[in-house]
């Protein structure tokens, strides 16, 4: 449909290729940076918000909510996803702008149960709305490691919730990318002096009581 209609005008051309939404040139395609930024802070996010349900009893159960976690790490399910379902590294973004639609208007937070079904159904949304082309709903299902009753379902949810709002207008793509670039900086700001840590005790296996106050103030 390409209803968001995207190009290097409307949006910031420097955060463009630093997403990986563009690529810069000719060469080897490489996995877009927006999949490894995104998988990041959906990891964070549930580690947050299973830690405050542990503590505060939080029980969301929603049609999302599988009975077990899935052992696939976020980062490889998207990546799968970006694989197989051949959509444009955009609709990564977009998709992220839903679920954060989505998770606003049910009151729903993410975890580890809800997460990789909340982002299969969020591309294929994302990809029927935004991109020229796209699969049907049997063969992200296929992808998703669901079944195609399961996706159709949580489909029509997600789109209700939603109440089919699903226009993403240039200056809140843009706004959203800046949102991720942020947070992403603010992760490898994080990780470095951890990572420092785990170099210096590599080096040794005595405790480098150093690395303390870095990660403290960190």
């Amino acid at each position: 449909m390409g209803t968001l209609a995207l190009t290097t005008e409307s949006v910031d051309i420097d955060i463009y290729f630093t997403l990986g939404l563009k690529r810069s040139g000719k060469g080897v395609v490489r996995s877009p940076k927006i999949l490894s930024i995104v998988s990041t802070l959906l990891e964070r996010s549930v580690q947050k918000n299973e830690m405050l349900s542990e503590t505060m009893q939080i029980k969301d159960i929603t049609i999302f909510h599988g009975l077990r976690a899935p052992t696939i790490t976020i980062q490889q399910y998207i990546d799968r996803i970006f694989k197989y379902a051949a959509c444009s590294p955009s609709c990564f973004v977009v998709a992220q702008i839903y679920v954060d639609r989505y998770l606003r208007q049910a009151d729903v937070h993410l975890t580890s149960l809800n997460v990789h079904r909340l982002l299969i159904t969020s591309v294929m949304v994302a990809a029927k709305f935004n991109d020229d082309a796209y699969f049907n709903n049997a063969y992200y299902a296929r992808v998703g490691g669901v079944t195609t009753a399961e996706l159709n379902r949580m489909e029509v949810k997600f789109l209700f919730s939603l109440d089919f709002r699903l226009q993403v207008n240039v200056q809140t793509f843009q706004s959203f990318c800046f949102q991720l670039q942020k947070e992403a900086a603010e992760v490898h700001q994080i990780e470095r002096p951890i990572q420092a840590c785990k170099v210096k005790e590599n080096w040794s296996n005595k405790g480098d009581s150093a690395c303390v106050p870095t990660i403290a103030q960190s």
